[in-house]
């Protein structure tokens, strides 16, 4: 989710993410609010707390004018300020790129699950689909006090020693971003849809491809799930077991008594990173 660099007794997060031109057409004031959230969605998932912004922005045709208030709406609720970047002109349509750095005590790694570990799923389900597409927005009716506790309790808990792995749930969807963490620890997992938490009346395909804003697929000790959920519960995210982490390189999907394999990753690699050598 963002590159981790040694410095001192911590961890220097880096983080970048670009907003589609056909996305900030769309739904300008959103995707600049977007261009952030997403980035210390990745600093989070890493253990870290994100703590400045710089951004390039491409101004052509278009509310250019939202984006930017939607950059600052997002720097204001999570306190994490713009403190440079680039802006320049261009003949064509907007494009918004945005890079966060952050720091973390101690990192939590998409290369470290293990076989035997349960995969959780935290998810805040308090929002509403933006528009018709796959986004779920459970942020911008939300206060800046709950917006920066939920992203604090990441850091918290890998400080704690309480989350050896993990990812957030990205555009990838559920399957999708478990797929990335399987591939590069070299594990597999079974996973059981009617366990992913959900909103209530939205269809399943949906919110299994979606990003919701808020969502995390961690990988924790059996001994260490109670307190993991009761951490994301006291914060109104609701928080489950969907699964455990196999030795297989397989993801295998259930749903009451059906069960198939979605992916085999010792036949068909998704995104060609495997295992560090540290993992």
């Amino acid at each position: 989710d963002a590159a981790a660099l040694r410095f001192g007794d911590e961890h220097v997060l880096l983080a970048a993410e670009g907003m589609r031109s056909e996305f900030i057409a769309a739904d300008p004031w959103f995707a600049g609010y977007c261009s952030l959230m997403v980035n210390f969605s990745d600093i989070a998932a890493m253990g870290g707390r994100p703590w400045a912004v710089v951004d390039t922005l491409f101004l052509g045709s278009g509310a250019n004018e939202q984006v930017v208030a939607g950059m600052l709406a997002a720097s204001e609720a999570f306190g994490v300020p713009i403190v440079g970047g680039h802006t320049t002109q261009v003949g064509t349509e907007s494009q918004l790129s945005v890079a966060v750095l952050g720091r973390a005590r101690r990192v939590i790694s998409s290369h470290t699950a293990r076989p035997g570990q349960v995969l959780l799923a935290a998810i805040d389900l308090r929002g509403s689909f933006r528009g018709g597409g796959g986004n779920f927005n459970a942020a911008t009716e939300s206060s800046p006090h709950r917006l920066r506790a939920q992203l604090s309790v990441l850091p918290e808990l890998a400080e704690a020693g309480l989350v050896p792995a993990g990812k957030d749930i990205s555009m990838a969807g559920v399957c999708g971003t478990l797929l990335m963490l399987l591939e590069t620890s070299g594990v597999g997992a079974s996973l059981a849809l009617e366990q992913v938490p959900a909103p209530d009346e939205v269809d399943a395909l949906r919110w299994l491809t979606a990003f919701p804003s808020y969502g995390y697929l961690l990988a924790v000790e059996p001994a260490d799930v109670n307190r993991v959920c009761a951490r994301f519960d006291a914060l109104g995210v609701s928080a489950r077991p969907i699964g455990e982490l196999t030795n297989t390189r397989r993801l295998e999907l259930s749903a009451g008594r059906e069960r198939a394999v979605y992916w085999d990753l010792t036949e068909r690699a998704l995104t060609g990173f495997g295992p560090s050598e540290e993992g």
